[in-house]
């Protein structure tokens, strides 16, 4: 290139900005990038964990439990391929939970049925489902009547105590001594000088105290049922209430029976029985007729093959009493006690009130519950208030 005249060229270079060593980048990146990976991976092994969000580390995300499964149903046999044990009668499920059972069909409550029961509580509403301990009045099926005394000790201590009480004289559950087949005897086979009243301390309410009751209620409201499809029964009969009306009310209500279930069934008496006049309700006492779930095998049946854990109701009797017996009752099939305490182990809980428990049922459509209840425990009793409550 020609020189330009005039213009002397620049000896002057300019500057180029010098690249750092080998050496001394390397040790700039030693001093960064464990710096940055460290917090990288804090970052990464603290959203594995779930305590900061994928967005923003500054909320941590709570983290969820899984999906808890349903337990499974217990493996027990059919109605039809009962008894188990040699000699037992048709229909009895002795030996089905153990030679030395003392609880029955409790048995079908187990922890796993305990914790899936919890979901059915939603609002935390409790019903107690037990009458005052001196309804009915007068008594009934020739009960005393019990008399209650207040002590003073001093001007502040007060103690009381009760005479002539009779634990089933009003709420109760029937312990399995309390109806022993005439035939062929108590729950398990257990022989007349083991069991609680005949010589023994066996199948006494007091099994079901020391292990208590807690799991899923369901309540069947054939009163509501009835009611809706304009059908009345009378309160002062055996007035029996076929299997069919409990289906078609369970039907009705979209319930779902479970392994486990204590079943509530409310026909309406206690409603009824508050209505009545002193002279109904002394009428009542002295000839006892009241209306019940049809008494009969093919409700037994249906208990045991759905793995009903016990039964109580509103009605006096669970079943229609008095209950239809042929010439001899040691040949009745159709008498509801002995296929449940006697053949089954099943507790019968009788003159609940389920009222104020049935009315929030029907008004939110939900007719499953927490239930627990706890029995007095009463050494060798043959029955006791529930103490029973219902939790929603």
């Amino acid at each position: 290139m020609a020189k330009a005249k005039g213009v002397k060229q620049s000896k002057i270079k300019p500057k180029v900005q010098a690249r750092p060593s080998k050496a001394k980048a390397a040790s700039k990146t030693s001093r960064t990038k464990p710096a940055l990976a460290g917090k990288k991976l804090a970052k990464a092994r603290k959203l594995a964990a779930g305590r900061i969000s994928a967005k923003t580390s500054a909320k941590p995300v709570p983290k969820r439990a899984p999906a808890r499964r349903r337990s499974a149903e217990p493996q027990l046999p059919r109605h039809a391929d009962l008894p188990i044990r040699e000699g037992a009668p048709q229909g009895a499920a002795w030996g089905v939970f153990g030679d030395d059972d003392q609880v029955g069909t409790i048995n079908l409550i187990t922890p796993d049925t305990v914790v899936d029961a919890a979901s059915s509580i939603r609002n935390g509403k409790v019903f107690s489902l037990n009458l005052p301990i001196n309804i009915p009045d007068p008594p009934l099926f020739g009960r005393g009547k019990h008399v209650h005394t207040i002590k003073k000790y001093a001007t502040y201590i007060l103690d009381d105590y009760l005479d002539n009480f009779y634990p089933q004289a009003s709420s109760q559950w029937d312990a399995l001594s309390h109806v022993k087949h005439p035939k062929f005897g108590g729950y398990n086979g257990f022989p007349d000088s083991e069991i609680t009243g005949y010589g023994g301390t066996r199948l006494g309410i007091d099994n079901l105290a020391r292990r208590g009751i807690a799991g899923r209620g369901v309540i069947a409201d054939i009163g509501r049922y009835h009611a809706s499809i304009g059908k009345t029964i009378s309160f002062t009969t055996n007035e029996s209430i076929p299997l069919e009306d409990l289906l078609a009310t369970l039907k009705n209500q979209k319930t779902t029976i479970r392994a486990g279930d204590v079943l509530l069934i409310r026909i309406g008496w206690t409603l009824a029985y508050l209505a009545m006049t002193p002279e109904e309700k002394q009428a009542l006492a002295t000839d006892t007729q009241c209306p019940g779930i049809e008494g009969s095998s093919r409700v037994a049946q249906w208990l045991w093959d759905n793995r009903i854990a016990a039964v109580a109701s509103d009605a006096p009797g669970l079943e229609a009493i008095p209950p239809p017996r042929p010439a001899s009752p040691e040949d009745s099939a159709d008498f509801l006690h002995f296929h449940m305490l006697s053949y089954f182990g099943m507790p019968i809980g009788e003159m609940w009130d389920l009222e104020k428990l049935a009315e929030d049922c029907a008004a939110d459509r939900r007719y499953d519950f927490f239930f627990t209840s706890a029995p007095l425990n009463i050494p060798g009793g043959v029955g006791s208030p529930p103490n029973a409550l219902a939790i929603k």
